[in-house]
């Protein structure tokens, strides 16, 4: 299997480099169709979230001496589908290959490669990344490969075995938790505050629950759509008052908010210096806290220059999320153990699908050869040759093109000195010979 991940996330890049390479949907969609155009891969997976952005290909057809180009045709074009240069880009970038990149892909979805160590929401993202892939090359009415797909099954597998068998998951926290956290930190209590969250994905839902397991009284949704706004409440089913805003009353928001925790799939700024020096000025300047845990960031950073305004990125929560990694050590080293032996069962399990995949093709060719011979013995039986002469042969032939392989692969094994291959063919055969003496 020729198996490579090439990838950016928040050990290797800062967030201003990590928002430049992260993947819309549009974006992703093209992606997809140059990777299978320009033959990079056979297969490929695209995973983008606030703290990574990883491209997993699979390529059946490219063989170690080819390697090393491919790797670099698919770093250039990873640097050209983001209109940056690869210098820009290569102190960032980190590869693995093969049995490396499946085992990377299976930390990854167990957490144990996450900003915060086991945390959860990641699963949910490498699952989705790989339906968009399965989505994608269905409607295209491509292949996607057997091999590919079985390694996402089996690091779901090995992602649920993980939270099942060990703590990794026990008191799970997320930049959600971390962003409530800081919160928690600045402000005594959040229960007299107004809390304003823009967006309405899984990552404000999470700090909503979050914030209304901790008491809070009064929240504020703000969304490009307001239908999405509504849905998240209904799904948060709680007593506590919630106003949704569209992202066109997002200053109107804005002049009511104490904390502002902001987290969408926006391009741009949604939240400049002039909108919160307007809103401050409504507030008679009391503190505010702005977390900005999108990539790219909803928040322009020079806030942080103006009077009692807290700004904050995912970067900045690292101080937070260290504290909970002590307690997670050991169930980290107990879920790399799992992740390794399932690693090295698909491995196993691939090798018995490529040979299998070789006793295919090779009955194949058998069969091939079986019919040219048998068609040019029919035709030699239809101009009256002897029946006998052609069956011969037939016979000779048939036995000439069936060994032919075999033996130059008998030969090949024996200039390797590799004795246990003769070992297997020469018992396969019953052969009495000096390889089966005792």
């Amino acid at each position: 299997m020729t198996l490579l991940v090439l990838g950016i996330n928040h050990k290797t890049a800062s967030v201003s480099v990590r928002e430049k390479v992260a993947f819309s949907n549009e974006k992703r969609e093209l992606a997809l169709q140059q990777i299978y155009h320009q033959n990079l891969a056979e297969g490929a997976v695209i995973l983008s979230t606030c703290n990574r952005t990883e491209v997993y290909f699979h390529h059946r057809q490219i063989s170690p001496q080819e390697c090393e180009k491919w790797l670099h045709n698919a770093e250039q074009w990873f640097a050209d589908i983001h209109q940056l240069s690869l210098s820009e880009l290569n102190p960032s970038i980190y590869t693995y290959q093969n049995q490396q990149a499946a085992n990377h892909l299976m930390r990854v979805a167990c957490g144990l490669d996450s900003l915060i160590l086991g945390e959860p929401q990641i699963l949910g993202q490498v699952k989705q990344a790989f339906q968009i892939t399965e989505d994608y090359y269905q409607a295209a009415n491509l292949p996607l490969s057997t091999e590919l797909s079985r390694l996402f099954q089996k690091t779901f597998s090995t992602a649920k075995r993980v939270r099942t068998e060990t703590n990794i998951g026990e008191s799970a926290v997320s930049v959600a938790y971390a962003a409530c956290s800081l919160a928690r930190q600045i402000f005594e209590s959040l229960r007299n505050l107004n809390i304003l969250l823009v967006g309405a994905g899984e990552t404000i839902e999470l700090v909503s629950r979050h914030l209304l397991r901790h008491g809070v009284k009064k929240l504020m949704i703000a969304n490009r759509t307001r239908e999405r706004a509504v849905q998240l409440v209904e799904k948060l089913a709680t007593e506590t008052q919630i106003d949704v805003f569209g992202l066109d009353e997002l200053q109107y928001a804005l002049h009511q908010a104490d904390i502002v925790i902001s987290s969408t799939g926006s391009p741009n700024v949604l939240i400049t210096q002039d909108m919160v020096k307007q809103s401050q000025k409504v507030r008679h300047y009391a503190p505010i806290l702005l977390v900005d845990i999108a990539v790219p960031r909803d928040i322009d950073e020079t806030v942080a220059e103006l009077d009692s305004v807290y700004h904050y990125t995912v970067d900045d929560l690292q101080d937070i999320i260290q504290r909970n990694l002590n307690q997670r050590e050991l169930a980290s080293e107990q879920a790399q153990e799992i992740i390794s032996q399932e690693c090295h069962d698909f491995f196993e399990w691939l090798k018995v699908h490529q040979f299998s995949n070789l006793i295919k093709y090779y009955r194949q060719d058998a069969e091939r050869i079986r019919q040219e011979l048998l068609e040019k013995a029919q035709l030699s039986l239809q101009n009256g040759e002897l029946a006998e002469d052609i069956l011969q042969e037939l016979s000779y032939k048939l036995m000439n093109k069936l060994i032919h392989v075999p033996t130059q692969t008998m030969q090949a094994m024996m200039k390797s000195s590799n004795a246990e291959g003769l070992h297997a063919f020469s018992n396969a055969l019953h052969l009495d010979h000096p390889l089966n003496e005792k």
